[in-house]
């Protein structure tokens, strides 16, 4: 399991890419198809074509990181496809990571305290 921090930021990608790219051909992705840098620290989702499989390229200070994952069986849920990038949060992308429905995660809200002490 993937546990990004809450400073993370996570990237996906809309459209599935050619999954017999790379580090290097994902990075090269992250540029010119999300007009991004790859070297920011930022975690970057790319799906496949059938769903079931997942890239995520991370910079982490010292080298780029390439993290394969295929379901057996299912598929991960994704967004409807259109252009750009989806941002999302550690927990939809905790939730995307273990191939459960991401888009049912929802913040929990912080109720202030009525009384201190």
């Amino acid at each position: 399991m993937i546990a990004p921090g809450a400073d993370l930021k996570i990237y996906m990608a809309t459209h599935p890419v050619d999954f017999r790219c790379g580090m290097d051909g994902l990075a090269a992705a992250v540029q010119e198809i999300l007009g991004l840098d790859p070297y920011v620290g930022g975690a970057f989702v790319f799906r496949a074509k059938r769903a079931d499989r997942i890239k995520i390229l991370v910079w982490d200070g010292t080298g780029l990181v390439l993290v394969y994952k295929r379901l057996k069986g299912s598929k991960f849920v994704w967004p409807q496809v259109r252009d750009g990038v989806t941002r999302m949060s550690p927990a939809m992308f905790a939730a995307l990571f273990e191939g459960l429905d991401w888009r049912l995660v929802r913040p929990e809200r912080v109720r202030r305290p009525q009384l201190a002490g």
